[in-house]
């Protein structure tokens, strides 16, 4: 067993001490202003402060809570994760994945990742929510330690994007392109991500992605359009983050179907 597993196994024992659930089934990750959506899941059965669980570090993004919670979920029982951890925070990528990776140790079979992006399509709309269809990782790093091959082939579950789009026939997929940050990608740069193939883009959740296949979870993303190339001035870190606030809190209901439907 490596320390990343070991460090997660230690996680999940804490997690369920202190929420009094042993097994959890699905994982939700609130990115950027997600934090409304959590209304969606009922009354929580515990909240924990993410410090308060072993391998867990406090996010220091805007509009991310540092909490974990259960809720029962419709009976499935559900943690969230109020927040994550980037790269850019400069403490590698363990940190990044240990949530994704502590909800696997705990039981979990399912994960759905949320964010804010960028988007390089001018029919995209501000506040819009896309299903991450594929992704590009543009960082040069990766979550997998030692030579574990994992297949990214299926990394985004085609079963899941069906079942949102069956709950919500909006809704339109994207290739979520990641960048390290923290700083806002150039024009020249977002560019060439749309040339390359990238729809949006952020700087999170593919790392999650990666580990959650690794660890054999089932991954749905879901990322809210927070600006759009070309129509906007220059991007405002607040702005970001109340754009997500307000399309989190209608998209929550939909979070909340999926966990309940999706989980096997």
């Amino acid at each position: 067993m490596s320390a990343a597993d070991s460090a997660a196994d230690d996680a999940a024992t804490r997690i369920a001490e202190l929420t009094g659930v042993a097994r959890h089934r699905a994982v939700v990750v609130l990115g950027s202003g997600w934090s409304p959506a959590a209304a969606a899941f009922g009354e929580p059965v515990a909240t924990l402060a993410m410090t308060d669980v072993p391998g867990f570090v406090a996010p220091t993004a805007e509009g991310h809570a540092g909490t974990i919670t259960s809720y029962d979920g419709g009976g499935v029982a559900t943690l969230v994760l109020g927040g994550r951890t980037h790269l850019y925070e400069g403490l590698g990528l363990r940190p990044v994945v240990h949530g994704i990776r502590t909800a696997a140790a705990a039981g979990c079979t399912l994960a759905v990742l949320t964010n804010a992006n960028g988007s390089l399509h001018g029919d995209h709309e501000i506040g819009q929510a896309v299903l991450i269809r594929d992704h590009l990782n543009l960082t040069g790093t990766s979550p997998v330690e030692r030579a574990r091959f994992v297949d990214l082939t299926d990394c985004w579950s085609a079963r899941l994007r069906a079942l949102a789009r069956e709950l919500d026939p909006g809704l339109v997929e994207a290739t979520y392109a990641w960048l390290p940050g923290p700083h806002y990608e150039t024009l020249a740069e977002a560019e060439w991500v749309r040339r390359v193939g990238g729809d949006v883009l952020g700087m999170s959740t593919v790392p999650e992605a990666i580990a959650g296949r690794e660890c054999g979870l089932e991954v749905l993303g879901l990322s809210t359009v927070t600006a759009v190339e070309g129509q906007a001035a220059g991007i405002d870190p607040g702005e970001v983050v109340a754009v997500a606030e307000r399309t989190a809190a209608r998209i929550g209901p939909l979070l909340a179907d999926l966990v309940r439907r999706g989980t096997t």
